[in-house]
């Protein structure tokens, strides 16, 4: 987080809440005009670990409402967002401002998502990778070996004072971060997705919030589960493994560790498509890649290549009688690495 309108926040979505924006901020709206205030030390010392678990915790317990943009390039998408937590219990709704209309709601690993102009409704179930924000969707203590910390200062972010960070990655397999954290709570209020050159590929930030807000979750359940009047989809989704798919990854890329692996329908509705389609996914704590695997279709499926859409790069290609696709908010030769690596054995 991070997968078209692509992030505000999964969602629109995928893994949950990010809406899903895509392309590149320009190189020179990456920073303040104003140099960094100072930093205390109680931040400068802390560790990778110690800012992620700071995020995770917060967005944990805060309920908040706000107003959340996503810019990359000339392109910008926004989305307005309702967080609540009762003990264990995450919810979250989502209300597309650009695009297409179009509501998210999560409750824990139970995703609706309303399609309100050709009255569809989605009801999927999704593993919780992680809070807002998505990105940090994993802690991980191995973070630290692939990514360092520093202290950038703090700046004002829709109202409030922020602490800015960078997390810098330690070597060219991943992207880096810069975040800005509200000052007393550690939520996430603003969030820069940086090349190896330290340009902005995407910037997701609240532009309204309101901290500890009023936010019913009985009210937001009764809307989740409303469907009357909407046809209710539910795509096909198997939990499985590579393995027993007849699938391995010969080389492992560094960092990244398998989170989970599905058999899915292709399509929805009147157009899906009998075939399964194999996703497994990877995370090192912060960045995800998804590997995407079907049987090849010399009508469907184009020449093989690379595209992008800020900070998401999409690889295909052929492997025998099947086709892949990887996903993924990592640089194009972390993505060639996983389709180097993958190899049928049955």
């Amino acid at each position: 987080m991070a997968w078209a309108v692509r992030r505000v926040f999964s969602l629109s979505l995928g893994g949950f809440l990010v809406i899903t924006l895509g392309t590149a901020v320009a190189a020179q709206t990456q920073s303040s005009t104003d140099a960094p205030a100072a930093v205390d030390a109680k931040v400068a010392d802390r560790s990778v670990s110690e800012w992620l678990m700071r995020m995770h915790e917060a967005s944990r317990r805060r309920a908040y409402i706000g107003t959340f943009v996503v810019t990359a390039g000339n392109a910008m998408s926004s989305a307005r967002i309702w967080h609540v937590c009762d003990g264990e219990q995450q919810m979250e709704r989502v209300e597309s401002l650009t695009g297409a209309p179009r509501s998210t709601f999560r409750r824990n690993d139970q995703v609706v998502t309303f399609l309100h102009e050709s009255r569809v409704a989605v009801a999927e179930k999704r593993e919780s990778l992680g809070l807002f924000p998505n990105l940090l969707h994993s802690y991980d203590s191995s973070i630290a070996q692939f990514y360092s910390a520093q202290a950038a200062g703090h700046e004002r972010v829709a109202g409030f004072d922020a602490d800015v960070v960078q997390l810098k990655p330690k070597d060219k397999l991943r992207f880096g971060y810069r975040i800005w954290t509200e000052k007393k709570s550690g939520l996430v209020v603003k969030l820069q997705t940086l090349d190896g050159d330290g340009h902005v590929l995407e910037q997701a930030a609240f532009s309204e919030l309101q901290l500890d807000a009023p936010v019913s979750m009985a009210k937001l359940t009764k809307l989740m589960d409303n469907t009357e009047g909407y046809h209710v989809e539910k795509p096909g989704l198997v939990k499985t493994t590579a393995a027993a798919e007849g699938w391995v990854l010969k080389t492992a890329v560094p960092g990244f560790k398998p989170m989970s692996c599905y058999k899915r329908a292709v399509g929805v509705g009147a157009n899906a498509r009998h075939e399964n389609t194999l996703q497994w996914i990877f995370s090192d704590g912060l960045a995800s890649v998804s590997l995407f695997v079907e049987a090849f279709d010399v009508d469907n499926h184009a020449q093989p290549g690379m595209t992008a859409m800020g900070a998401t790069h999409t690889l295909t290609r052929r492997i025998g009688d099947w086709w892949l696709t990887v996903v993924g908010e990592v640089p194009p030769q972390t993505l060639a690495a996983f389709a180097k690596g993958l190899e049928r054995k049955k």
